[in-house]
Parts: C-alpha cells; sequence; structure tokens
C-alpha cells in the first residue's frame, strides 16, 4: 500500500469515528419528517410534544451541523427546502431502520423476560422461594419460572455455566467469580428429638461437646455445613449426611440423634415439639442469605423484579 493510500485509508478511518458528531439525532429526523407531514414547525412541535421555540432551535443545530437550509420559514408555515426535501428522504430510512432495531431490541426483551431460572440452596428453596414465586407470578403471569435446587456450591456452578439467570444462597462466604446482595438473615440451631438426652439438659451446651458428639449433618458444599464447620474450626463430626433439609429434619424427629438446622426450616416441628431446641453456649450461628449472580451481570427482567420482592 503506497503512502497515499495509508493516509487515504487513515482519513476513512477518522471520518467514520466521527459519523455521529456529523449525522442527525434521532429526535431531530422525526421533527424533520414531522414538518414535512404537517407544513408547520408549531404543528410538528405539538405532535412531538416539545415546545415551538425548542424546535427552531433543533432545526437551526440540525441545519448547523449539515451546512445546508433544510426548512423556509413564512407566516403562511413552514417549507421544506429542495436539499430539506431530500435529506428527509434519507431521514425517512434512517427513522424506519430505527424503528425495525428497537422492534428487534423488544423481541430480545420478550424472549428473555418469557422464562426466569433460579438456583437455590435448600432452605431457601423450600421455605423462602416459594412466596416470592408467587407474588413475582401475579406481576409477570407470563413468565414460567424453573427452580433448580441444589447446594450452594451448586448453585454457583450453574449460574456460572449460564444455567441459572439469578440464585441464592447460604454460606459464609460468596463463590468465586459472583456478585451478591445480603436479603434477608438467618440462624442455626441444635435440634433434638424430645426424647433424647439432651433435651433434659439444664444448662447450655458447651461448644466443646457439640464439636465432639456426632451430628445429623448437610453434606459439604452446602451452606449450613460451611457455617457449622467454620464455627466449630472443621470439628463437626458427621453421625450421617443427607443432601437436604428436609431429610436431616426427618431423621432428627425419628430420634437418630442431634441435628443442626436453619431456624426457619423447624419453626412447626418446634411448636408441635416434635423437635426441642437445644441452647448451645459461646458459638455463633448467624448467617446472611444472600441472592448472587455473575460477576459484573446484574440481574435484568424478571431475576431483576424477583430480587425485589425479596426484600419486600
Amino acid at each position: 500500500m503506497s503512502a497515499t493510500d495509508d493516509g487515504r485509508a487513515g482519513s476513512r478511518s477518522v471520518t467514520a469515528g466521527n459519523l455521529a458528531h456529523r449525522v442527525p439525532d434521532l429526535g431531530a429526523l422525526e421533527l424533520l419528517l414531522a414538518v414535512a407531514r404537517i407544513g408547520s414547525l408549531g404543528g410538528a412541535a405539538r405532535e412531538l410534544g416539545i415546545t415551538q421555540p425548542a424546535a427552531s432551535s433543533r432545526v437551526r443545530s440540525m441545519e448547523r451541523q449539515l451546512g445546508v437550509a433544510l426548512v423556509d420559514r413564512s407566516p403562511r408555515g413552514s417549507r421544506l427546502t429542495d436539499a430539506g426535501a431530500l435529506v428527509t428522504d434519507w431521514a425517512r430510512r434512517i427513522v424506519e431502520a430505527a424503528e425495525a432495531f428497537d422492534a428487534g431490541a423488544q423481541a430480545l426483551r420478550d424472549r428473555r423476560d418469557s422464562r426466569l431460572r433460579v438456583a437455590a440452596s435448600m432452605t431457601i428453596a423450600e421455605y423462602l422461594l416459594p412466596g416470592w414465586l408467587l407474588a413475582l407470578r401475579s406481576q409477570r403471569p407470563d413468565t414460567a419460572v424453573s427452580l433448580l435446587a441444589g447446594n450452594s456450591a451448586s448453585v454457583a456452578e450453574r449460574l456460572l455455566s449460564d444455567e441459572a439467570d439469578v440464585g441464592f444462597v447460604e454460606g459464609v462466604t460468596v463463590p468465586s467469580g459472583l456478585d451478591s446482595a445480603v436479603i434477608a438473615h438467618d440462624r442455626l440451631i441444635v435440634v433434638t428429638a424430645p426424647t433424647h438426652a439432651w433435651a433434659r439438659r439444664r444448662r447450655p451446651l458447651a461448644t466443646e461437646e457439640l464439636a465432639t458428639t456426632p451430628l445429623i449433618l448437610r453434606e459439604k458444599g452446602s451452606g449450613t455445613r460451611q457455617v457449622l464447620d467454620t464455627a466449630l474450626g472443621g470439628l463437626a463430626r458427621p453421625l450421617i449426611e443427607l443432601s437436604s433439609t428436609t431429610a436431616v429434619k426427618a431423621a432428627a424427629v425419628s430420634g437418630a440423634g442431634p441435628a443442626v438446622l436453619s431456624e426457619l426450616a423447624v419453626g412447626e416441628e418446634l411448636a408441635m415439639r416434635r423437635l426441642t431446641r437445644i441452647p448451645v453456649h459461646g458459638i455463633a450461628l448467624a448467617r446472611d442469605l444472600r441472592a448472587v449472580w455473575p460477576t459484573g451481570h446484574r440481574p435484568t427482567g424478571p431475576a431483576r423484579d424477583l430480587l425485589t420482592l425479596t426484600r419486600g
């Protein structure tokens, strides 16, 4: 390529980069089309919901930008110049293309909004999400919702592999690659069947005794297990490891052994005295419940609306 060609290529590149500064914006082009159709600058301003001085200023700005006169103004109305008629023809094609662009973007939004994929750890999926999803359905009856329940680690995997639009987790930390927002608070408690020896204790359970007693536990990777392991320095001893809150609760009710469960999950069992709460001294088992999503991709559409409902 010659030096001259190089210069021309560079010139074309600079020109292309400045296109937005040389072409009037859509608002100005729509105004010009309205003037052509109505024959009055004031009438065009009223149709577009702007003042006549604002419309006049916009036309003058467009004329300066293009370097040609577009509209002849007179007491009898406004008439396009020959250049204005030509520019109007071009403007019509640009506006039609913009309308097609807008329709296509709306179709993409409609397709996005037609479904919502939620991944949630077990406690949230069982005890909080049903109410949130019912409220969402009243707002978005046409959105199909699928719920994928698992432990906190599996929620992160689904989000990062684009199998879910938003997730909810219960652990101590936010999984790598995800942003989060706290939506609620929870507490883990120790429970046993009323027939267990701990149910007859007069003093709170010591942390050391909890750490050395085999417990009915959720599996590793669950938020519940992560909180307990953190509180006990990784010393929790499993009697049985189960993959759902419901299963852990059923095993505890049966008298298989003590369990550590979310306070949200055992309200009914405590009220009906199928389980007994065991006070524990010297251990913090509070936790935050979080909404999570891939870093830098804050939820939109139905996922955003669901997040709003979780804070209501």
